[in-house]
């Protein structure tokens, strides 16, 4: 997994990988630029393109970054226009370096200042935007922002070095969203940052990738922080094979407590979900309108038929079961919570606790202290927020995140784009699989199963929330390939489970 690290630990294993490595200052920045070149040329422009390439910089060493990048575009034949932005600050020895190296090349770059900042781009030219870095520690204001504000309204095809120019790493400061530059694609060094995965700045970003830059990896290792980001490769190891000779008892034997009155197609793709997951054994607690439905819809399932006809009422024994989830589609009746009531004072075991019974819950938050340790909820924000309460900005809900998960001893699920799982020992952990295709009616019904039956196979519930939320998403981008993201819906998640296990040879 890779750390999510604050501006100033990075600009220290920056320092640390010049020193020990070693490397001069300006080395590393060829290095790194070389790195963005060739991934800008190979992939991102395209064998076609013709048009004409503005790089815009800083006089800092992201302004350095963009200079080299310049540099070896025109030198295999691209049209390309530099712009270098002036506001008061000094040049950094290293652009400074570059500048030089530009001027030998005899090409022009063009200085914006508060009295001459014009210029022309092309809705079909790309725009590479090297101004400024991971150094911000306050909003971009004045001309520098009516620079942004233009570039943004000229082009959508914009690529952003490390990180969208007006972008806090931290997002330590409030917005101007006007003041921030709208990147396609960013290509940010060793590690996304935490500002990438958020919802008020992560729009600002568009896709990102991570190019390694050779920065010193023992060092890093060195690093504290409480924000990960899980890869496919974290995944992988910790998914188990089958044996040769193992039975369905040796995957559990999981209970889904789910749906009501027209909300039953919560409790089917739940259920669904869970047998295409692996559990052994599912049994579908349902209320008497549905006991036909899921008997005839899904035959591999077992389904007791609650006492309640239309809502479920009564908690049946739960001794024989290796994993519980409950809440979607279950409604809010009091007599609901009864059996929430029951079901805590009755069952041990981490409890997968989604939908009305995540709203329950937070209508008698008394209900809290019951939920056994190392349970998993997973809520939306909607959700969240009736949990924990309001919040400022995005950095302080992942805090609330944190601090609740470790005051409760659970595992706290926020769905959402890069998924965050908060954990009772203190840390969160960002999920890089999914598409915003996915946000569509039983998608969350399905992460349910998925963790449910994951439970049952004697999984850890960490373990469980980082396979479940991966394979999950990658469900959802395997659907994408086929169905594109407008038309996606829950039941081709379902579908392409078997396919997201495939994807780790099992």
């Amino acid at each position: 997994m890779i750390p999510i690290l604050k501006s100033d630990q990075i600009n220290k294993i920056d320092a640390h990988t010049i020193q020990n490595e070693p490397i001069s200052s300006y080395n590393l920045m060829e290095r790194a630029s070389k790195i963005c070149f060739e991934e800008i040329n190979d992939n991102l422009l395209g064998k076609d393109f013709n048009g004409t390439i503005h790089i815009f910089c800083g006089l800092g060493n992201n302004g350095g970054d963009g200079l080299v990048i310049a540099r070896k575009l025109h030198q295999i034949g691209k049209e390309i226009k530099i712009y270098s932005l002036f506001w008061g600050q000094n040049k950094s020895f290293d652009y400074q370096k570059n500048e030089k190296k530009v001027n030998e090349l005899n090409l022009k770059i063009e200085i914006i200042n508060n009295d001459s900042h014009q210029f022309l781009i092309d809705k079909n030219d790309f725009v590479i935007d090297a101004i400024w870095g991971i150094g911000l520690s306050r909003p971009i204001k004045n001309f520098a922002s009516n620079i942004i504000r233009r570039i943004n309204n000229y082009s959508s095809n914009i690529i952003s070095i490390d990180i969208p120019s007006g972008l806090s790493v931290e997002h330590n400061f409030k917005i101007q969203k006007d003041a921030i530059i709208n990147a396609k694609i960013t290509l940010t060094f060793e590690f996304p940052k935490l500002s990438f995965l958020l919802p008020e700045t992560g729009n600002f970003v568009g896709d990102f990738k991570i190019l390694p830059i050779g920065l010193d990896k023992e060092f890093i290792k060195k690093q504290k922080t409480n924000h990960y980001f899980l890869k496919k490769e974290d995944i992988k190891p910790i998914i188990k094979s089958r044996k040769k000779f193992c039975h369905k008892g040796d995957f559990g034997h999981s209970l889904i407590i789910a749906g009501s009155l027209g909300k039953l197609g919560a409790l089917l793709l739940a259920t669904k979900a869970c047998l295409k997951s692996g559990a052994g054994l599912v049994t579908a607690q349902v209320p008497g309108c549905g006991y036909n439905l899921v008997q005839q819809s899904i035959p591999e399932a077992m389904v007791i038929k609650d006492s309640g006809e239309y809502f479920l009422e009564s908690l049946i024994d739960v001794a024989k079961f290796s994993s519980i989830g409950i809440g979607p589609g279950i409604n809010k009746k009091k007599i609901t919570l009864k059996l929430i009531n029951n079901l805590l004072d009755n069952f041990k075991s981490p409890i997968v606790i989604d939908a009305d019974a995540i709203n329950i819950i937070s209508e008698n938050k008394v209900l809290l202290k019951k939920i056994p340790k190392n349970s998993i909820l997973t809520p939306h924000v909607g959700e969240f927020r009736r949990l924990v309460g309001n919040w400022v900005n995005d950095i302080e809900r992942q805090d609330k995140l944190r601090l609740f998960a470790i005051k409760n001893g659970i595992y706290v699920i926020l769905k959402g784009p890069y998924t965050s799982i908060g954990c009772p020992c203190g840390k969160v952990f960002y999920n890089s699989s999914g598409n915003p295709g996915m946000a569509t009616a039983g998608s969350g019904d399905i992460l349910v199963g998925i963790l449910t039956s994951l439970l049952s196979q004697k999984y850890s519930s960490k373990e469980a929330a980082f396979i479940a939320v991966y394979i999950h998403g990658l469900s959802g981008d395997l659907a994408q390939k086929k169905y594109g993201q407008i038309s996606l819906n829950a039941s081709d998640i379902i579908n392409n489970i078997h396919n997201a296990f495939k994807y780790f040879h099992l």
